[in-house]
Protein backbone atom coordinates (compact mmCIF):
# COMPACT_ATOMS: atom_id res chain seq x y z
CA UNK A 1 0.00 0.00 0.00
CA UNK A 2 1.36 3.26 -0.94
CA UNK A 3 -0.16 6.89 -0.79
CA UNK A 4 0.58 6.78 -4.14
CA UNK A 5 0.78 10.44 -5.08
CA UNK A 6 3.50 12.38 -7.03
CA UNK A 7 2.43 15.46 -4.55
CA UNK A 8 4.65 14.58 -2.17
CA UNK A 9 4.99 18.00 -0.23
CA UNK A 10 7.46 18.15 3.15
CA UNK A 11 5.07 18.24 5.85
CA UNK A 12 7.85 19.46 8.37
CA UNK A 13 8.92 22.34 5.86
CA UNK A 14 5.06 23.62 5.71
CA UNK A 15 4.44 22.79 9.42
CA UNK A 16 7.77 24.60 10.14
CA UNK A 17 6.53 28.02 8.76
CA UNK A 18 3.21 27.59 11.03
CA UNK A 19 5.44 26.95 14.12
CA UNK A 20 7.60 30.30 13.51
CA UNK A 21 3.85 32.06 12.94
CA UNK A 22 3.04 30.90 16.31
CA UNK A 23 6.14 31.61 18.53
CA UNK A 24 5.91 35.20 17.19
CA UNK A 25 2.13 35.52 18.40
CA UNK A 26 3.46 33.51 21.82
CA UNK A 27 2.50 35.91 24.09
CA UNK A 28 -1.04 36.68 22.54
CA UNK A 29 -1.95 32.97 22.11
CA UNK A 30 -0.43 32.55 25.82
CA UNK A 31 2.30 30.30 25.12
CA UNK A 32 5.66 29.94 26.39
CA UNK A 33 8.63 29.30 24.48
CA UNK A 34 11.56 28.09 25.65
CA UNK A 35 15.12 26.69 24.89
CA UNK A 36 15.96 23.18 26.31
CA UNK A 37 19.12 22.11 27.38
CA UNK A 38 20.23 20.02 24.15
CA UNK A 39 19.13 23.12 22.47
CA UNK A 40 15.48 22.13 21.28
CA UNK A 41 12.88 24.41 21.43
CA UNK A 42 10.46 24.06 23.58
CA UNK A 43 6.23 25.17 23.16
CA UNK A 44 3.88 24.97 25.59
CA UNK A 45 0.80 25.57 24.77
CA UNK A 46 -1.35 24.98 28.06
CA UNK A 47 0.93 22.82 31.02
CA UNK A 48 2.19 26.39 32.63
CA UNK A 49 0.63 28.81 30.95
CA UNK A 50 -3.59 29.30 29.64
CA UNK A 51 -2.67 28.91 26.12
CA UNK A 52 -6.47 29.02 24.23
CA UNK A 53 -8.77 27.88 21.55
CA UNK A 54 -6.45 29.70 18.67
CA UNK A 55 -3.79 28.31 20.43
CA UNK A 56 -4.86 24.31 20.23
CA UNK A 57 -6.51 25.56 16.15
CA UNK A 58 -2.92 26.43 15.15
CA UNK A 59 -1.83 22.94 17.00
CA UNK A 60 -3.88 21.09 15.29
CA UNK A 61 -2.93 22.54 11.56
CA UNK A 62 0.66 21.79 12.82
CA UNK A 63 -0.02 18.62 13.58
CA UNK A 64 -1.60 18.02 10.06
CA UNK A 65 1.91 19.02 8.88
CA UNK A 66 0.41 22.13 7.22
CA UNK A 67 -1.58 19.91 4.76
CA UNK A 68 -4.98 20.81 6.45
CA UNK A 69 -7.00 23.23 7.80
CA UNK A 70 -8.64 23.25 11.00
CA UNK A 71 -11.34 26.04 11.59
CA UNK A 72 -14.06 27.13 14.69
CA UNK A 73 -17.88 26.72 14.31
CA UNK A 74 -20.31 27.19 15.92
CA UNK A 75 -22.83 24.61 14.47
CA UNK A 76 -20.86 20.72 15.30
CA UNK A 77 -24.21 18.96 15.09
CA UNK A 78 -24.80 19.02 18.83
CA UNK A 79 -27.43 21.01 20.11
CA UNK A 80 -25.86 21.35 23.55
CA UNK A 81 -22.58 21.68 22.46
CA UNK A 82 -22.13 23.88 19.38
CA UNK A 83 -18.81 24.79 19.91
CA UNK A 84 -16.39 22.44 17.50
CA UNK A 85 -13.82 22.05 14.31
CA UNK A 86 -14.13 21.71 11.07
CA UNK A 87 -11.35 20.03 9.77
CA UNK A 88 -10.52 19.63 5.74
CA UNK A 89 -7.43 17.95 3.87
CA UNK A 90 -6.99 17.67 0.09
CA UNK A 91 -3.96 14.87 1.13
CA UNK A 92 -5.62 13.55 4.05
CA UNK A 93 -3.27 10.17 3.66
CA UNK A 94 -0.33 12.42 4.08
CA UNK A 95 -1.63 15.01 6.56
CA UNK A 96 -3.40 12.42 8.99
CA UNK A 97 -1.22 9.25 8.50
CA UNK A 98 1.88 10.88 7.50
CA UNK A 99 2.02 13.64 10.33
CA UNK A 100 -0.98 13.49 12.77
CA UNK A 101 -1.42 10.46 14.08
CA UNK A 102 0.34 9.82 17.47
CA UNK A 103 2.56 7.03 16.47
CA UNK A 104 5.85 6.90 17.66
CA UNK A 105 6.27 5.64 20.98
CA UNK A 106 9.38 7.57 22.59
CA UNK A 107 10.82 5.83 25.98
CA UNK A 108 13.89 6.73 27.64
CA UNK A 109 15.60 4.52 30.65
CA UNK A 110 14.43 7.61 32.89
CA UNK A 111 11.17 6.72 32.78
CA UNK A 112 9.90 8.74 30.22
CA UNK A 113 7.12 7.85 27.77
CA UNK A 114 5.12 9.68 25.40
CA UNK A 115 3.40 8.86 22.56
CA UNK A 116 5.03 11.72 19.33
CA UNK A 117 2.83 12.80 16.75
CA UNK A 118 3.29 15.60 14.18
CA UNK A 119 5.41 15.77 11.30
CA UNK A 120 8.94 15.00 13.30
CA UNK A 121 7.56 11.21 12.79
CA UNK A 122 7.56 11.71 8.86
CA UNK A 123 11.60 12.15 9.22
CA UNK A 124 12.52 9.19 11.76
CA UNK A 125 10.03 6.68 9.88
CA UNK A 126 10.66 4.36 12.62
CA UNK A 127 6.97 3.34 12.10
CA UNK A 128 6.21 0.38 9.83
CA UNK A 129 3.40 2.33 8.59
CA UNK A 130 5.50 4.78 6.53
CA UNK A 131 6.70 1.91 4.12
CA UNK A 132 3.19 1.59 3.44
CA UNK A 133 2.63 5.39 2.95
CA UNK A 134 5.66 4.85 0.58
CA UNK A 135 6.10 8.64 1.69
CA UNK A 136 9.56 10.37 2.70
CA UNK A 137 10.28 13.66 3.99
CA UNK A 138 13.70 15.11 4.61
CA UNK A 139 14.00 18.48 5.80
CA UNK A 140 16.43 20.30 8.40
CA UNK A 141 13.90 20.69 10.81
CA UNK A 142 11.79 18.54 12.12
CA UNK A 143 8.49 19.46 14.79
CA UNK A 144 7.22 16.67 17.28
CA UNK A 145 4.07 17.31 19.06
CA UNK A 146 3.42 15.39 22.35
CA UNK A 147 -0.06 15.61 24.45
CA UNK A 148 1.35 16.07 28.15
CA UNK A 149 2.46 18.40 30.39
CA UNK A 150 5.84 18.10 30.67
CA UNK A 151 8.75 18.77 27.54
CA UNK A 152 10.83 15.38 27.49
CA UNK A 153 14.32 15.61 29.28
CA UNK A 154 17.12 16.80 27.13
CA UNK A 155 18.49 13.39 26.68
CA UNK A 156 15.28 12.27 24.85
CA UNK A 157 15.03 15.66 23.05
CA UNK A 158 18.61 14.57 21.33
CA UNK A 159 17.51 10.68 20.43
CA UNK A 160 14.98 12.56 18.55
CA UNK A 161 16.52 14.92 16.75
CA UNK A 162 19.05 11.56 16.23
CA UNK A 163 16.04 9.72 14.81
CA UNK A 164 14.86 12.59 12.61
CA UNK A 165 18.22 13.04 11.00
CA UNK A 166 18.64 16.43 12.51
CA UNK A 167 20.32 18.96 15.21
CA UNK A 168 18.89 19.09 18.83
CA UNK A 169 18.36 23.25 17.33
CA UNK A 170 16.33 22.45 15.17
CA UNK A 171 14.15 20.45 16.08
CA UNK A 172 10.61 22.04 18.31
CA UNK A 173 8.85 20.30 20.55
CA UNK A 174 5.09 21.54 21.58
CA UNK A 175 3.23 19.96 24.16
CA UNK A 176 -0.51 20.56 25.78
CA UNK A 177 -2.26 18.37 28.56
CA UNK A 178 -5.09 16.75 27.39
CA UNK A 179 -7.63 18.90 29.97
CA UNK A 180 -6.58 21.93 28.70
CA UNK A 181 -8.19 24.42 26.21
CA UNK A 182 -5.59 23.83 23.52
CA UNK A 183 -5.27 20.03 24.04
CA UNK A 184 -8.76 19.29 24.07
CA UNK A 185 -8.72 21.13 20.74
CA UNK A 186 -6.13 20.06 19.01
CA UNK A 187 -8.12 16.22 19.60
CA UNK A 188 -11.23 17.46 18.27
CA UNK A 189 -8.99 17.76 15.11
CA UNK A 190 -8.40 14.36 15.21
CA UNK A 191 -11.89 13.18 13.64
CA UNK A 192 -10.53 13.17 10.09
CA UNK A 193 -7.26 11.30 11.32
CA UNK A 194 -9.38 8.21 13.61
CA UNK A 195 -11.10 7.67 10.47
CA UNK A 196 -7.95 7.71 8.37
CA UNK A 197 -6.53 5.52 10.84
CA UNK A 198 -9.71 2.80 10.89
CA UNK A 199 -10.05 3.19 7.15
CA UNK A 200 -6.17 1.60 6.96
CA UNK A 201 -6.90 -0.92 9.47
CA UNK A 202 -10.16 -2.14 7.39
CA UNK A 203 -7.57 -2.47 4.25
CA UNK A 204 -9.21 0.23 2.32
CA UNK A 205 -6.85 1.21 -0.27
CA UNK A 206 -5.38 4.35 1.23
CA UNK A 207 -4.81 5.31 -3.15
CA UNK A 208 -8.25 6.00 -3.22
CA UNK A 209 -9.04 8.20 -0.59
CA UNK A 210 -8.67 11.43 -2.44
CA UNK A 211 -10.05 14.08 -0.05
CA UNK A 212 -11.48 14.14 3.47
CA UNK A 213 -13.67 16.34 5.80
CA UNK A 214 -14.82 16.07 9.94
CA UNK A 215 -16.06 18.00 12.38
CA UNK A 216 -15.97 17.09 16.41
CA UNK A 217 -17.37 19.43 19.25
CA UNK A 218 -14.88 20.76 21.54
CA UNK A 219 -15.04 19.00 25.01
CA UNK A 220 -15.00 21.58 28.09
CA UNK A 221 -11.17 21.39 29.23
CA UNK A 222 -11.35 19.37 32.99
CA UNK A 223 -8.12 19.11 35.05
CA UNK A 224 -8.49 15.14 36.08
CA UNK A 225 -6.58 13.39 32.94
CA UNK A 226 -8.90 10.49 33.20
CA UNK A 227 -12.12 12.81 32.60
CA UNK A 228 -10.43 14.49 30.38
CA UNK A 229 -9.34 11.81 28.51
CA UNK A 230 -12.90 10.64 28.51
CA UNK A 231 -14.25 13.51 26.99
CA UNK A 232 -11.74 14.41 23.82
CA UNK A 233 -12.66 10.42 22.59
CA UNK A 234 -16.29 10.79 23.52
CA UNK A 235 -16.63 14.69 21.55
CA UNK A 236 -15.02 12.11 18.28
CA UNK A 237 -16.69 8.69 18.90
CA UNK A 238 -20.30 9.92 19.86
CA UNK A 239 -20.17 13.71 18.60
CA UNK A 240 -17.65 13.15 15.53
CA UNK A 241 -18.69 13.14 11.75
CA UNK A 242 -16.78 12.71 8.62
CA UNK A 243 -17.25 12.55 4.75
CA UNK A 244 -14.53 10.73 2.68
CA UNK A 245 -14.45 11.37 -0.97
CA UNK A 246 -12.95 8.43 -2.67
CA UNK A 247 -12.47 6.03 -6.03
CA UNK A 248 -13.19 2.96 -7.03
CA UNK A 249 -16.58 0.71 -7.12
CA UNK A 250 -19.41 1.24 -5.44
CA UNK A 251 -18.94 -1.45 -3.32
CA UNK A 252 -16.24 -0.58 -1.86
CA UNK A 253 -17.08 2.52 -0.91
CA UNK A 254 -20.22 1.09 0.54
CA UNK A 255 -18.31 -1.32 2.60
CA UNK A 256 -16.22 1.28 3.81
CA UNK A 257 -19.05 3.43 4.93
CA UNK A 258 -20.78 0.42 6.79
CA UNK A 259 -17.72 -0.38 9.03
CA UNK A 260 -16.40 2.78 9.66
CA UNK A 261 -18.43 4.26 12.39
CA UNK A 262 -17.79 3.78 16.10
CA UNK A 263 -21.09 1.65 16.74
CA UNK A 264 -19.81 -0.84 14.43
CA UNK A 265 -17.93 -2.14 17.64
CA UNK A 266 -19.16 -4.05 20.38
CA UNK A 267 -18.12 -1.86 23.31
CA UNK A 268 -20.27 1.20 21.75
CA UNK A 269 -22.53 2.82 24.30
CA UNK A 270 -21.13 4.22 27.83
CA UNK A 271 -19.15 7.36 27.60
CA UNK A 272 -15.05 6.17 27.40
CA UNK A 273 -14.28 7.25 31.17
CA UNK A 274 -16.55 4.21 31.81
CA UNK A 275 -14.99 1.94 29.23
CA UNK A 276 -11.07 2.75 30.30
CA UNK A 277 -12.32 2.02 33.85
CA UNK A 278 -13.85 -1.54 32.86
CA UNK A 279 -10.29 -2.50 31.31
CA UNK A 280 -8.60 -1.04 34.48
CA UNK A 281 -7.11 1.62 32.92
CA UNK A 282 -5.26 -0.46 30.14
CA UNK A 283 -5.63 1.62 27.38
CA UNK A 284 -4.80 -1.35 25.41
CA UNK A 285 -7.17 -3.83 26.49
CA UNK A 286 -9.49 -1.10 24.18
CA UNK A 287 -11.03 -2.87 20.91
CA UNK A 288 -9.44 -0.27 19.04
CA UNK A 289 -12.30 -0.33 16.02
CA UNK A 290 -14.20 1.97 18.77
CA UNK A 291 -12.28 4.59 17.53
CA UNK A 292 -13.72 6.24 14.88
CA UNK A 293 -16.25 8.85 14.14
CA UNK A 294 -19.85 8.41 15.24
CA UNK A 295 -21.37 9.61 11.88
CA UNK A 296 -19.58 9.05 8.16
CA UNK A 297 -20.27 9.83 4.82
CA UNK A 298 -18.53 8.11 1.56
CA UNK A 299 -18.66 9.34 -1.48
CA UNK A 300 -17.41 8.11 -4.73
CA UNK A 301 -15.91 10.27 -6.96
CA UNK A 302 -16.22 7.37 -10.26
CA UNK A 303 -19.50 7.11 -9.84
CA UNK A 304 -21.35 9.89 -7.63
CA UNK A 305 -23.23 7.64 -5.44
CA UNK A 306 -22.58 8.32 -1.77
CA UNK A 307 -23.11 6.21 1.06
CA UNK A 308 -23.95 6.73 4.91
CA UNK A 309 -23.85 5.25 8.23
CA UNK A 310 -23.58 5.28 11.97
CA UNK A 311 -25.16 8.38 14.09
CA UNK A 312 -24.49 10.59 16.71
CA UNK A 313 -24.96 10.28 19.75
CA UNK A 314 -26.14 13.58 22.15
CA UNK A 315 -26.81 11.94 25.26
CA UNK A 316 -23.79 10.32 25.46
CA UNK A 317 -21.58 13.44 24.82
CA UNK A 318 -23.97 15.36 27.27
CA UNK A 319 -23.72 12.49 30.38
CA UNK A 320 -19.72 13.31 29.11
CA UNK A 321 -19.44 16.87 29.17
CA UNK A 322 -21.39 17.63 32.24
Amino acid sequence: MSSGSSFAPSVNARAGVLVDDLVLAADALRCAVTTGEAGERCIDLGANVPGGLEAGRRLGEICMGGLGTVTLTSSSGLERWPLGVVVHSSNPVIACLGSQYAGWTITDDSGFFALGSGPARALSRVEELYTELGYVDKHYTGTLVIEGDTAPPPAVATKVAAACGIKPSDLTVMYAPTGSLAGTVQIAARVLEVALHKAHSLHFDLNNIVDGYGVAPIAPPVPDFVKAMGRTNDAIIYGGRIQLFVRGTDAEAEKLAQNLPSNTCSIYGKPFAEIFAAVNGDFYKIDASLFSPALVTVSNLDTGSSFHAGKLAPDIVDASFK
